[in-house]
């Protein structure tokens, strides 16, 4: 931060969910039970994908590195949440605080990326499945996931630096349960305007992308599948983007109500709603989807179950 005038701030004070005592077990205990499963969810479908050779595919592959993201976005946020429902004071040290809006941009912008190059995938395997296995090769997967992580690890590194340039002297009480850029601009004192263009510029360059890649590539899938004369062709092309379809939808609603709704009607009780159900919920949600809606999926897991029914 500059010095002068300005006071030092060494923590911050998350106000969390909610100030009512009698709240603080029973959202203890389900936001234990999201994390949990969570971690169970991503984890079993990083295993999967990793021992079933049935899943070595473009797509699974991608899929990995989702649930990968999901693990480690629920993990920046929930630990210190849960620690939160039980301490009194409910500090983060500016350390940790900047630590925590590292990391949480990172996973935002992988989440919405990944997602973006799994549309891209679906629409090759679907417009041009006899070109997939060469369009889709090994190499340019890698590239693909390598690339999601550069852009990211690009942006995150510039947010991150904008916003701890910042000087916080109004008050150090951050509305919210986690550090996140719009509440600890609140708390500013310094100008702003150099952290709002870097903000506009990310939503364009990755949100605004993504979104823009995730429905091009819709266009062409459904286009292709109207011109599919069988029934048996139709399931066949939208099970295979099914699940996609289900996760983008409800990552993608979720991140245009957050941040395209109109300044009046703001409100950071409502965005606090929000932000649990797009930093939580979701990353529990994606394994449920992909393994409800898979095929695959479901018998790589009969699969593994047998495997340890057999040896125990």
């Amino acid at each position: 931060m500059e010095e002068g005038n300005h006071s030092v701030v060494t923590e911050f004070i998350l106000t969390g969910l909610t100030d009512r005592p009698e709240l603080q077990a029973p959202l203890f205990g389900v936001f234990l039970l999201i994390y949990v499963i969570t971690l169970v969810g991503n984890g079993g479908m990083i295993l999967l994908i990793i021992t079933d050779p049935r899943l070595h595919t473009p797509m699974y592959f991608f899929l990995g590195n989702l649930s990968f993201c999901d693990l480690c976005y629920s993990s920046i946020i929930s630990p210190k949440m849960l620690l939160n429902f039980l301490d009194e004071k409910n500090s983060i040290s500016y350390t940790a605080c900047a630590v925590q809006l590292y990391f949480f941009l990172y996973c935002v912008d992988m989440e919405c990326l990944l997602l973006a190059v799994m549309a891209y995938d679906r629409y090759v395997a679907i417009c041009y499945p006899l070109l997939y296995t060469v369009t889709m090769s090994r190499q340019r997967c890698n590239l693909l996931v390598a690339g999601v992580y550069g852009v990211a690890l690009a942006d995150a590194t510039i947010g991150t630096y904008y916003t701890f340039r910042l000087s916080f002297c109004h008050s150090n009480v951050i509305n919210h349960f986690c550090c996140d850029t719009p509440p600890l601009l609140a708390l500013s004192c310094s100008d702003t305007r150099t952290l709002e263009i870097v903000m506009v510029a990310s939503m364009c360059y990755i949100e605004v992308t993504s979104i823009v890649t995730v429905l091009l590539s819709y266009v062409y899938i459904f286009s292709t599948i109207l011109r599919i004369r069988s029934a048996k062709g139709w399931r066949k092309a939208l099970s295979t983007c099914a699940s996609h379809l289900c996760a983008v939808i409800i990552f993608y609603g979720t991140v245009l109500f957050m941040y395209f709704r109109p300044s009046s009607s703001y409100s950071m009780d409502t965005d606090k709603v929000a932000s649990v159900f797009y930093m939580l919920v979701i990353p529990m949600l994606n394994p449920l989807i992909y393994s409800l809606r898979n095929k695959e999926v479901k018998n790589a897991v009969k699969k593994a179950m047998n495997k340890l029914l057999t040896h125990s």
